[in-house]
């Protein structure tokens, strides 16, 4: 009933002008603030902050004041658990954004958010499971996420891997549910173009010490090794690595894409580390986000997860304008409007909000494109986009090239012929 009183209340503004100092939207977010994934879901959390001061900036969405409710998940999907129930059952919030990896966004949608109908949008789980739950009917089709699964980007790190010389693999990956999928999808591909994998060794978190996982991964006498990992537990087990006499030649998962991992490894040990993200398409939203990110947050505008929570924590806001309503199921239904192909393009920042907040006030169709390019979601919220091949060099991550949706398409074509 609040959330129904709050809706009618935000809707009976005639314009998206100034905001009405009684009426305020509060949306969950489920970050892990600390935890093996800290540094994406402290960057996460400041992205859906920013781009919540942007569209309040424009108006806010039906002359409402966007908030955050914040919960630390702390990488760990039963505190994420309590956190999501509380923010439902106790706050009564619309909508969460989060989690930030697959072992906690899992969790939250099929403990809460699903079963009590609540819109969910993760900037950064990209287990293929959430898409196969979704398929099976298990999501009640409130799941949605801005970055692509796993299923695509296992293809193009097999690709980037040979491309760049890295043939005879070992792979050590984090035991659950993300690093298992991505284990499967990369190997699969990995195999069908050429290359070699020598062994793969599951590891748990926050141990203090791999020394055994890493001495069983080099038992084979790979080439290099492929970790699938988060930045603090990866620096444990690359400096364990090295200092066993492993190559020095690595492949790494999004996440890795951190200057906390580069820091602590050793910038002269990672001159061969090669990577996959989920990439962007530039626009002038990115090129916006990269000119005010740092100033707003103090992090790096290529923090791991920050582009893709700055555009989750926009749709969200856009959605309840376009729904009507702060209503869940108008969210729902929003985040499809304000992604319309055939909208009126629309880009970050308070005035591309001021723009499209009367556009949708006006009855017309937007398309919002993000920070990461032009987003459109299927009917299980994923979304397709480029990925982005990146290597460090000099202590810095250097973008080396991508590989566009129809690039992926045309090698999953070539792989599924083999």
């Amino acid at each position: 009933m609040r959330r129904l009183l709050l809706g009618a209340a935000c809707a009976a503004l005639l314009a998206p002008g100034a905001l009405a100092a009684d009426c305020k939207v509060t949306i969950g977010v489920v970050m892990s603030l600390t935890g093996p994934a800290g540094a994406y879901g402290q960057a996460g959390a400041k992205s859906v902050e920013m781009a919540f001061r942007d569209l309040n900036a424009a108006g806010g969405p039906l002359g409402c004041t966007l908030a955050t409710e914040e919960r630390d998940a702390q990488s760990q999907g039963t505190v994420a658990v309590d956190a999501a129930k509380q923010l439902v059952e106790i706050s009564h919030v619309p909508a969460i954004i989060g989690g930030i990896i697959s072992s906690v966004s899992i969790p939250i949608l099929t403990a809460v958010t699903a079963p009590a109908h609540v819109v969910q949008v993760s900037p950064a789980s990209s287990s293929p499971t959430l898409t196969q739950l979704g398929r099976e009917g298990k999501t009640n089709g409130i799941f949605f996420r801005t970055i692509t699964s796993d299923a695509l980007q296992g293809v193009a790190a097999a690709r980037y891997a040979l491309d760049v010389g890295l043939k005879k693999l070992a792979i050590i990956q984090v035991n659950n549910d993300f690093g298992a999928n991505m284990t499967k999808e990369f190997a699969a591909a990995y195999k069908a173009l050429g290359g070699t994998i020598t062994s793969v060794t599951p590891y748990n978190e926050k141990a203090a010490s791999y020394d055994a996982e890493v001495t069983a991964a080099l038992a084979g006498d790979p080439d290099a090794l492929y970790l699938i990992s988060y930045p603090v537990d990866g620096a444990t087990i690359t400096r364990a690595w090295i200092s066993k006499g492993g190559p020095r030649k690595f492949l790494l998962n999004d996440g890795m894409n951190s200057g906390d991992y580069i820091k602590a490894v050793g910038a002269k040990y990672l001159e061969d580390a090669y990577g996959t993200s989920s990439g962007t398409e530039n626009s002038p939203s990115t090129d916006y986000f990269n000119a005010n990110y740092k100033a707003f947050s103090g992090l790096d505008p290529g923090s791991p997860a920050a582009v893709q929570a700055y555009d989750a924590g926009v749709l969200v806001g856009l959605a309840i304008a376009a729904g009507g309503k702060a209503d869940s199921a108008a969210i729902r239904e929003g985040l499809y409007k304000v992604t319309d192909p055939a909208g009126e393009v629309v880009t970050a920042g308070a005035e591309g909000f001021r723009k499209a907040l009367a556009l949708i006030h006006d009855g017309k169709k937007i398309r919002y494109v993000g920070v990461i390019g032009p987003i459109r979601f299927d009917q299980y919220g994923d979304i397709t986009g480029p990925f982005r091949l990146w290597q460090i060099k000099g202590g810095q991550v250097v973008t080396k090239g991508e590989l566009t949706t129809a690039d992926v398409d045309r090698l999953r074509a070539q792989i599924a012929g083999k």
